[in-house]
């Protein structure tokens, strides 16, 4: 499943440098929001084949907000200690680590700060979709199932849940949708706030 998503990404990046087709261009979003609502209606089918799902959820109970609790919480961590080796302030570090994996709106809400800071969101938040989408196969097959939703953070809910889906099953696909939204939720609060205590 790895090597089928590098190629994908490496074909794609080669079309986009040597074949430039501007009908494709000028509807570059239009086609990706396409192409994920394909691959969330087949992820739909595969979960609502599980006739058993909703009860695990309903078994789960409060237990399945642990997971979103936990996402924030080690996020957080990581960016407060990745103040210690870069130059940029805790609370700058800590609100590009809140955008939990969400690059398009964290790069935006810190870009009104300052264009650096919203360049490092865009770039780090890219970059853990990046590795979530080479790691989550390894960490479903070695490491654990939700571990898989820890790695994708926001994007659990949508670009990464296909993946997510794959490499675990149905019912782990639900508990991704669920903290994928609660994640995306968590979002556009957590960014500003972290940043009004600069």
């Amino acid at each position: 499943m790895t090597i089928k998503i590098i190629i994908s990404v490496g074909i794609g990046i080669l079309a986009g440098i040597f074949q430039r087709n501007d009908l494709i261009i000028e509807n570059l979003n239009s086609l990706i929001d396409l192409g994920l609502c394909l691959l969330l209606f087949f992820v739909g089918i595969d979960i609502g084949k599980n006739k058993g799902i909703l009860g695990e959820l309903k078994k789960m109970g409060g237990k399945i907000c642990i997971l979103p609790v936990s996402i924030v919480a080690g996020t957080l961590v990581g960016g407060m200690v990745a103040s210690l080796f870069i130059d940029l302030t805790l609370v700058e570090t800590s609100a590009v680590s809140a955008g939990l994996g969400w690059y398009s709106l964290s790069a935006i809400e810190l870009s009104k700060h300052s264009a650096e800071l919203g360049s490092i969101a865009f770039l780090a938040n890219v970059c853990r979709e990046i590795m979530a989408i080479i790691f989550i196969p390894f960490i479903g097959k070695h490491i654990g199932h939700h571990e898989t939703i820890a790695a994708a953070g926001a994007t659990s809910m949508d670009t990464l849940l296909p993946i997510i889906t794959k490499s675990t099953n149905s019912s782990v696909a639900v508990v991704s949708f669920f903290t994928g939204v609660v994640l995306s939720s968590l979002v556009p609060i957590l960014v500003p706030m972290i940043m009004s205590f600069q």
